[in-house]
């Protein structure tokens, strides 16, 4: 029997980007949840401070300036970019092993760092979360309150670039409406897996 999910002996790279606040991390926990056996999020590493309740291992791999620059010269990552004056980056054992296992690895990263995996990884899934419209996602990073007024308009101006790098992706998707959203997510991973 054909499953939803489940029927590849490799599994796929879903990269989803988007702007902060517009629930891209929201939208692959769902799939995740739905789908605990075939879909696992990548764990970044990154060089900023955790915020409130993230666990290091859990939400990302927390690491000092030197050890991320380290493993940067060493090849280990996937792909990385600065971001807001700190580094994020993808490990690419992490990722093989997933996906040698049958499991899509879903990517939460940026726009730079999608870019840059276009030009080296072609058969990942490109998949760009859409706002309804710029002051929707300011009022959801208000209600958000983690971060300044400052550090809030910077992320709001970066937005604003991100979402011309919408055209370069595969699929978009915009987060009007959160179930509508997280179904059009779900059809598409799984009419992508039953392609020929």
């Amino acid at each position: 029997m054909t499953k939803l999910l489940g029927n590849l002996s490799k599994g796929k790279i879903l990269i989803v980007s988007a702007p902060a606040g517009t629930g891209k991390t929201t939208l692959v926990r769902r799939l995740m949840n739905e789908f605990p056996d075939f879909v696992v999020q990548s764990i970044s590493c990154t060089t900023r401070p955790p915020r409130e309740g993230e666990i290091d291992g859990k939400d990302y791999v927390f690491l000092t300036e030197k050890a991320f620059e380290k493993r940067k010269a060493s090849g280990d990552f996937l792909e990385y970019a600065t971001v807001f004056n700190y580094q994020y980056g993808t490990l690419k054992e992490r990722v093989e092993e997933q996906r040698s296992m049958g499991k899509h690895v879903a990517l939460v990263i940026d726009t730079q760092g999608a870019l840059k995996l276009q030009k080296e990884v072609q058969d990942a899934l490109y998949i760009f979360i859409k706002p309804p419209a710029i002051e929707v996602l300011k009022e959801r990073m208000e209600n958000r309150k983690t971060e300044t007024q400052e550090v809030m308009q910077q992320r709001l101006e970066w937005a604003q670039h991100e979402l011309k790098q919408a055209k370069y992706y595969d699929y978009q998707i915009v987060n009007d409406d959160l179930e509508t959203a997280y179904q059009v997510l779900r059809s598409i991973v799984i009419a992508e897996e039953h392609k020929i």
